[in-house]
């Protein structure tokens, strides 16, 4: 070829890569080594191990930042959480990093992505999408029904109560193993009721599944059944969401585990993070074996650590350590920080229980009067009745609290209530809303409900139904006082708020007859739920956020404690403790046969409390107290509890400084 008709030549540069292409965002500068990593690897499984304070939100919210500035589809990508505030939150950081570019990514619950799902393709499960969620009290409504009409509600029969008999049902589904599983392992003094258990269960479902009603358990179960038995489907959203992030991998049952192999069958990039020392919920169905097995449930799994801590000083990391490091089984991990000096934890001894409540009331006043907040102190006890003492003291000393615990505010009787009129509204068919509001009414008994409530739903429309039906004096001006507010309450022009003021006004008569004494504090109350409602445009949409996230407190309970502009000291659960973090942390009755209990003998039952141990200390920030009293007379057993906790027990002075109580006058 000749010069002349020689083509010329026009260079291509090479394709850029990771390392050449410009982000907005310097990774490596924003995250240490092992965030960078967890960051950066986007195809196949990867399993995070993520120690206690991390900095666990942060890697996932700079991946999810990192996939999209990579050029990945925003809605490809699916953030699962434990729960609703955890996944709004990583969302909003992502959004502060990226902008607008991350508004598609799907966040949320696992029991809200199965909402979701299942509102768009129930029917394929044979169901209508227009389903209503039962949340637990609606659910023990069913089963006591249920238990009615079975006629095992006959106090001579001394038959399982409601509350236990969901758990029981509850927990099969959740480990998806039988009612005689449960039994076996957690009941085994209600084996002799095995055949009228199963039957109950089977009632159950059948009940709700001809109602279009489904509990928080049907989500998940329907979920995986839908992905199981529709093929199609499950390709279909597999495809759609082809990089999946776990967040508290470590806190799944095994119904979620199902539920996100199925999703991932096509592409296996799942990130799953999480921390085994920290798995404390197996009284919920969750199992610590999903994050042991995850390598098993993915082949080729990658697994990276996150060890640098950034809440604690490193003598408080070191205790945890120590904690963690006698567990029967665990991925290996050792905290560390930069924060090395601090004050070293302390093991408090004391006389009694009376003791025990006067250091911590003592210590906490020395903390406050050296600049600690009183919100950034924590008392933490492995049960409720463990501060009941501390609580009298604490009163004793003008310190003001407030305690994790007791009825959230969606299972105060008349948040309940008033929300069963709501989903009537929503769904007229709603026979557990139904016989709830009829009882409220004066005069109208199990019985009467039951005829009223056959006669509601043989109508064509229910609300004509109970306009027309005929009662006798009393009852029948009651009903035609329901059936006037639920007419109004149904007009299509009114907006949540405005509904649920309408049922307020005609509720308000009944909550003042039924809680005369505490009347007041329940209304503040409903006018907190007005103001939570008025955020919706939706009635459906509304009810199945307190379904799914329910506000967590009651105006009646803040009000109770509310302190002065300083705040408020804690007092919580470890459970209820988990994800929060205080300058300084009390930890109680951290002595043998109460932390763990005396009933606790499983092995598996005392690695959990080992795992409490642990997610308890590493609350701390600063300061570290432990204590336990002693002399403490056990009458089921006889026994005389003297020791601290075993996992406490020959840690060495280098790191947990024991300390004697004594009186001013004692030498």
């Amino acid at each position: 070829m000749s010069d002349e008709t020689r083509p010329d030549r026009y260079t291509l540069r090479p394709e850029p890569d990771d390392r050449a292409r410009r982000f907005l965002i310097d990774y490596k500068e924003e995250l240490n080594p092992s965030q960078y990593e967890a960051a950066v690897t986007h195809k196949g499984p990867l399993l995070v191990l993520a120690g206690a304070g991390s900095g666990k939100t942060r890697t996932l919210v700079f991946r999810v930042a990192r996939m999209v500035e990579e050029g990945i589809d925003p809605a490809s990508i699916l953030l699962l959480t434990f729960t609703r505030r955890a996944a709004e939150e990583m969302l909003q950081r992502v959004e502060a990093l990226l902008g607008s570019r991350c508004d598609r990514v799907t966040g949320g619950t696992f029991h809200s992505f199965a909402n979701t799902i299942l509102r768009r393709y129930a029917q394929l499960l044979g169901f209508a999408n227009a389903f209503t969620i039962l949340d637990r009290s609606d659910s023990e409504d069913v089963i006591n029904l249920i238990r009615s009409r079975m006629g095992l509600d006959k106090k001579a029969l001394r038959f399982p109560r409601k509350q236990t008999i969901l758990e029981i049902l509850s927990l099969a589904a959740n480990k998806t193993c039988g009612v005689a599983a449960v039994l076996n392992e957690q009941f085994p003094h209600l084996l002799d009721e095995l055949d009228e258990l199963g039957q109950i269960a089977d009632y159950y479902r059948d009940y709700k599944r001809e109602r279009s009603l489904l509990d928080y358990d049907d989500l998940l179960s329907y979920l995986r059944e839908l992905l199981r038995g529709h093929p199609e489907l499950a390709e279909r959203l597999s495809h759609t969401f082809r990089y999946i992030m776990v967040d508290e991998y470590q806190d799944t049952n095994r119904l979620q585990a199902d539920i996100v192999r199925l999703l991932a069958h096509s592409h296996d990039n799942v990130m799953a993070v999480g921390d085994d020392a920290q798995s404390i919920y197996s009284f919920r169905g969750a199992t610590v074996r999903n994050i042991f097995e995850f390598p098993d449930l993915f082949p080729g799994t990658k697994v990276i650590k996150l060890e640098e801590n950034y809440r604690s000083t490193q003598p408080i990391l070191d205790l945890s350590n120590e904690i963690i490091l006698q567990a029967k089984e665990s991925y290996t991990k050792n905290l560390f920080t930069r924060r090395e000096a601090g004050i070293r934890p302390v093991l408090v001894e004391a006389d009694s229980e009376r003791y025990q409540s006067r250091f911590v009331g003592q210590k906490i006043l020395e903390l406050h009067e050296s600049g600690v907040p009183l919100p950034e102190i924590a008392v933490l006890f492995r049960s409720s009745f463990h501060s009941f003492d501390l609580e009298i003291e604490l009163g004793r000393r003008n310190l003001q609290f407030v305690k994790r615990g007791g009825f959230k505010f969606i299972e105060t009787t008349h948040i309940k209530d008033v929300l069963a009129h709501l989903r009537i509204i929503a769904n007229p068919q709603d026979a557990v809303s139904w016989y709830r509001v009829l009882l409220l009414l004066n005069g109208v008994g199990a019985k009467s409900s039951e005829r009223i409530l056959a006669h509601v739903l043989d109508a064509p429309d229910p609300f004509q139904g109970l306009a027309a039906y005929r009662g006798r004096g009393a009852v029948n001006t009651a009903l035609k006082s329901l059936a006037e507010a639920l007419q109004q309450a149904r007009d299509e022009g009114l907006k949540p708020a405005e509904q649920l003021e309408v049922i307020v006004r005609y509720y308000e008569p009944i909550l003042k007859h039924r809680h005369h004494d505490d009347y007041p504090k329940r209304q503040k109350d409903l006018e907190h739920f007005t103001i939570i409602t008025e955020r919706y445009r939706s009635l459906d949409r509304m009810l199945s956020d307190m379904a799914l996230e329910p506000p967590t407190s009651s105006v009646d309970n803040v009000l109770a404690t509310d302190g002065e502009d300083e705040g408020l000291l804690t007092l919580s659960t470890i459970h209820s403790a988990k994800g929060l973090e205080w300058n300084s942390v009390f930890i109680i009755w951290a002595v043998e046969g109460r932390f763990p209990s005396l009933y606790n003998k499983d092995d598996d039952e005392l690695e959990e409390e080992r795992r409490l141990m642990y997610v308890a200390a590493t609350r701390a920030k600063e300061n570290l107290f432990i204590s336990y009293p002693i002399n403490i007379y056990d009458r089921a057993t006889g026994m005389l509890l003297n020791r601290p906790s075993r996992f406490l027990d020959g840690i060495p002075r280098r790191i947990l400084t024991p300390v004697m109580l004594m009186e001013d006058d004692d030498e």
